[in-house]
């Protein structure tokens, strides 16, 4: 054992562990594809289809934005159900970004429903 600046360190800490590979998620589809399927026939929020296609919220919207713009080659639009602010009601549909907004513009609660996308058979 070493004694550094009053602290007993053990000679395990000191020792540097090789590090482990970073070994990505095994995908058959690619994630548009995947949301893609996930989101057609149902409305679901960015945070919903996250925890199904196992990627962050930030991706989820970054993705959602290339889908919006492939669909419209392919004759399908993709339906976004705008955010609703809780307290008053206010809803947000002249947002083009698809993120939640932060704060209503009308009494500045930040409590606000996340928009719902889906894709109509």
């Amino acid at each position: 054992m070493k004694k550094i600046n009053g602290y007993i360190l053990k000679r395990y800490f000191l020792k540097k562990r090789p590090k482990q590979p970073f070994i990505p998620v095994e995908r058959h589809e690619t994630i548009r594809r995947q949301i893609t399927d996930v989101i057609a026939g149902q409305a679901l929020s960015a945070r919903e289809i996250s925890g199904l296609v196992s990627v962050s919220e930030k991706e989820v919207y970054e993705h959602l934005e290339h889908i919006q713009k492939t669909l419209t080659k392919k004759d399908y639009i993709l339906s976004v159900t705008p955010a609703e602010c809780v307290k008053c009601g206010f809803v947000f549909k002249k947002r083009e970004k698809l993120k939640k907004p932060g704060k209503c513009p009308l009494c500045r609660s930040e409590l606000i429903h996340e928009p719902f996308f889906s894709i109509p058979k």
